[in-house]
């Protein structure tokens, strides 16, 4: 063909069912980013859309994903009628029935609707069912004398399937049949896919999950059982290879090359993500866990040893995970991590004594689910842990070195002086475990110095690094927050501290005062912790701490909760955080029911209390009345009979005379009687 005749092929048309769910999202992201390739004199001229290799529809579950990126068109629970027009303008159909058992019923429907309107075609189509090895679940070994010998793509006719996949069996078996008519306008291909892992982990989720959060690990059944698995990125190469080569057979096996057992897979997942933890439980338990369907629940039962015979000598598949889970494990978690968005936040909390770290650094880890790290708290966590394991008998915590770190460890948490070197090495090692590697944490008042800063951040391979780029990149604080405050407002908050905190944060007045003469001159050297982290192109935070009012506090938490950004951990609707925070709100409001019993009953007491306080203050009062009333009438006595002797004999024949004589100013009338009859005036 000519050069001027060359031209830039139209893209494929490819339907997959469920296009937001976790295998077909996956095979659909492949797809979409595949650029077709086109003669070097059209590169100009080709746009963005016309390099594409494929234009993918489909269905979703979910009507909020009908917008999905680097999907052309979907479709929310269409019916038949649509849902054919749609398929009949498709060049390849796919249909994956790996994790919903109710799309098997869709997908018969779907190859068999397309096989009635094979006259119609305008050009040839292809049906593709990605299926699960659960179809071979019960097949017979290859060799009964060998058991060592896989099964391969050959055997596919002598398959047996898990009972509760014969529905799933049924329908390859019309996939294949109905692809045997007239192969030149309708292939059908089914690929029967290992179990699925890798992007979200898919049915070993759980494991992934309760390992992040620190939990133990349950392996349901003996373990013992080999389990045939594929990395969904793997699996979505078959299916391009499949699209793009139409290779003669019609049945193809989606599996890795691992031999890996339940036990192994869920040993790996839990020593490099989790607490390394693991417990047996009979295999029934499984169907209690609310993350498995039925469908997964049966899967992990699976005991298979395969081989995709074809995929190696039709493709040449450019393998990403080739040998398995286990051995990728590294790659996987950090895969993991970064699909899930469950990526550490690493803080530094630096500043003067009794500025506020540890309370600052405990609020932030509340919010952010992190873990608290200060140098004395994971001293005296590494002494405990080590005398527990010498209290068990564990030979490894008996031998010399361990016995050399656990006496350097005591005798520096009883000299309290500079920091040595084993616990430099004591908190490197807990910044380096899992749970801060996973959640990650807040490092509180530490390094102190540019050289601990060094030592204690430092990588250990270089890789030809140079020195400053030489640290660790899972340890190192990716937020650093420096607090500051004057010393008067430092001293007066270290005053109006309670007696019990002061000995405690040892902020005794001497010792007070010889801590923030340190720190300020410290930081007037030339190599500051500051300036190691800048010279990493860590910008810190500065907080001015002005106040104790609680509004400037909740400021400037919501000022380092807009710079650190949103939580990057499980979302509050995951069962084991849903149960956290249940238990947790049970536990505040049998708190508050307490407090307020205890609360009522304090008002009902001082109430009581006040009842009898006013009682015996009335009581008192009343007595005090009675005594002034008995007091006043014990002093009128002299003065009433004066009165009764003296003047009423008098008075009481006045008012006789003035009724008597009824004067017209009987007041008058009455005074001067009593001058002229007064008894005492001896004049008359």
């Amino acid at each position: 063909m000519a050069e001027k005749d060359k031209y830039i092929p139209s893209p494929k048309r490819v339907f997959i069912n469920n296009v937001d769910t976790y295998a077909s999202k996956c095979i659909a992201k492949l797809l979409s980013e595949c650029v077709a390739e086109a003669p070097v004199d059209n590169e100009e001229a080709m746009g963005p859309s016309d390099a594409r290799a494929f234009q993918i529809v489909g269905t979703v579950i979910d009507r909020t994903n009908a917008n999905t990126p680097r999907i052309l068109e979907s479709y929310f629970q269409p019916d038949r009628t649509t849902l054919l027009s749609k398929l009949m303008h498709c060049d390849v159909v796919l249909y994956n029935i790996t994790q919903h058992a109710d799309q098997v019923e869709e997908a018969l429907w779907a190859v068999s609707a397309l096989h009635n309107e094979i006259g119609t075609f305008s050009a040839p189509k292809m049906f593709i069912l990605v299926s699960t090895v659960m179809t071979w679940a019960c097949s017979k070994p290859v060799d009964p004398d060998d058991l060592e010998l896989p099964l391969t793509d050959e055997n596919f006719t002598s398959r047996r399937p898990h009972f509760y996949f014969k529905q799933h069996i049924d329908l390859e078996k019309r996939v294949v049949k109905m692809g045997k008519t007239n192969r030149a306008l309708l292939s059908t291909y089914v690929v029967a896919s290992g179990l699925q892992y890798g992007m979200g982990e898919q049915i070993f989720h759980c494991f992934f999950k309760k390992s992040w959060l620190g939990h133990e690990i349950s392996i349901f059944g003996d373990g013992k059982n080999i389990v045939p698995t594929i990395h969904i990125k793997d699996l979505a190469s078959v299916v391009l290879n499949v699209i793009e080569r139409q290779p003669r057979p019609y049945y193809l096996l989606a599996v890795d090359s691992s031999r890996n057992t339940m036990e192994e897979i869920v040993k790996v997942v839990s020593t490099v993500l989790g607490p390394g933890k693991m417990q047996k439980k009979p295999f029934e338990e499984a169907f209690l866990i609310q993350d498995l369907s039925v469908m997964e629940t049966y899967s992990m039962l699976v005991n298979l040893h395969m081989e995709a015979a074809y995929i190696k000598k039709l493709f040449s598949i450019n393998w990403l995970y080739e040998f398995g889970l286990v051995e990728n494990i590294e790659l996987v978690v950090e895969e993991y991590r970064r699909t899930r968005g469950l990526l550490p936040i690493r803080l530094c909390v630096l500043g003067p004594p009794a500025v506020g770290k540890s309370m600052m650094s405990k609020q932030i880890c509340e919010h952010y689910k992190l873990h608290h790290v200060t140098l004395k708290d994971t001293i005296s966590e590494t002494i405990s842990q080590m005398e527990d394991a010498m209290k068990h008998g564990d030979p490894n915590a008996w031998d010399s070195e361990s016995q050399e770190l656990l006496t350097s460890l005591k005798y520096s948490m009883e000299q309290n002086g500079d920091v040595s070197d084993d616990q430099l090495k004591v908190l490197k090692d807990k910044l380096m475990s899992n749970p801060c590697k996973n959640q990650g944490f807040v490092l509180d008042d530490f390094p102190r110095t540019y050289e601990q800063a060094k030592e204690l951040f430092h990588a250990e391979e270089h890789d030809g690094t140079s020195q400053m780029s030489s640290f660790s990149k899972t340890s190192v604080p990716e937020f650093v927050l420096c607090l500051d405050a004057s010393d008067a407002f430092l001293t007066d908050r270290v005053i109006n501290l309670s007696e019990r905190l002061v000995k405690e944060c040892n902020y005794e007045p001497e010792h007070f005062m010889k801590q923030l003469a340190t720190y300020r001159e410290s930081n007037l050297e030339e190599e500051t912790v500051v300036n190691y982290f800048i010279e990493l192109d860590i910008m810190p935070l500065y907080l001015e701490i002005t106040s104790n009012d609680e509004p400037d506090c909740l400021f400037l938490m919501q000022k380092i909760f807009n710079t650190v950004g949103p939580p990057r951990n499980y979302g509050p609707y995951s069962h084991e955080v849903e149960a956290e925070e249940r238990r947790k709100t049970e536990e505040r409001m049998r708190k508050e029911a307490q407090e307020k019993a205890e609360e009522e009953q304090r008002e009902a007491e001082e109430a009581r209390c006040r009842a009898a306080r006013w009682e015996e203050w009335s009581k008192s009062l009343e007595k005090a009345k009675q005594q002034d009333e008995e007091q006043l009438e014990a002093q009128s006595v002299p003065m009433r009979n004066y009165l009764m002797e003296h003047v009423m004999p008098t008075l009481n024949q006045g008012l006789i005379e003035c009724c008597r004589a009824q004067p017209q100013d009987p007041v008058e009338f009455l005074a001067e009687y009593l001058f002229k009859h007064n008894p005492f005036d001896y004049s008359h």
